[in-house]
């Protein structure tokens, strides 16, 4: 079985990836492997140096991130560059990590921007939304990063609406005042119900 977890910024969703790695599943991050690869010497920094030139990388040979985010927000032809870049290397990287899952062994894609891409829809067997208010989103990126909540708000802004999340899912926990425990209970259910149907 092959799950795309997903859900907006401070929602819990890296939570879930946690409990479900610890359920046995095999655990594909997206955004991980985009930091792989954009580090100095990675995968795709010379394309990166080639289409945005040397001013977006680190003394180091980075990608410089707070850089590219405050160009590729204020300019939509500048990020689908970027993901013209990056979105084949992240989706070979995917495939090579899910191939060394054990025989039997559930994967679960961890991707932030599942809904917006499209192309996860035909290559994941289920989709579980992790879903909570804005403004709960907002306070816990506040709590955790110390961002303004203006930068907060431009992030949500970039990313799906929480209703067309919901709407590409096939499950929605619905995290908005549930506890660590709480959390966990929800996710085991789902994943219990998921893994039996699946091995059907």
């Amino acid at each position: 079985m092959r799950v795309g977890l997903t859900g907006g910024i401070g929602s819990g969703k890296s939570t879930v990836a946690s409990i479900l790695l610890g359920l046995g599943a095999r655990l594909v991050d997206t955004d991980a492997i985009a930091r792989t690869i954009a580090e100095p010497g990675g995968a795709a920094i010379p394309a990166l140096e080639a289409e945005f030139g040397p001013s977006i990388l680190t003394a180091e040979g980075g990608l410089d991130r707070a850089r590219m985010r405050e160009l590729v927000f204020s300019d939509v032809p500048a990020r689908k560059r970027l993901e013209a870049i990056l979105h084949p290397l992240i989706g070979a990287e995917c495939e090579r990590q899910a191939a060394s899952a054990a025989p039997g062994q559930a994967v679960v894609f961890d991707v932030p921007l599942l809904v917006e891409s499209k192309r996860w829809r035909a290559i994941v067997d289920r989709v579980l939304v992790i879903d909570a208010s804005e403004q709960t989103q907002i306070d816990r990126v506040m709590a955790r990063s110390g961002w303004s909540s203006d930068a907060v708000r431009a992030v949500i802004a970039q990313q799906a609406d929480r209703a067309l999340r919901r709407a590409a899912a096939d499950a929605v926990i619905y995290n908005e005042s549930l506890d660590l425990a709480e959390l966990s209970l929800a996710v085991r259910g789902l994943w219990e119900r998921w893994t039996t149907a699946s091995a059907r």
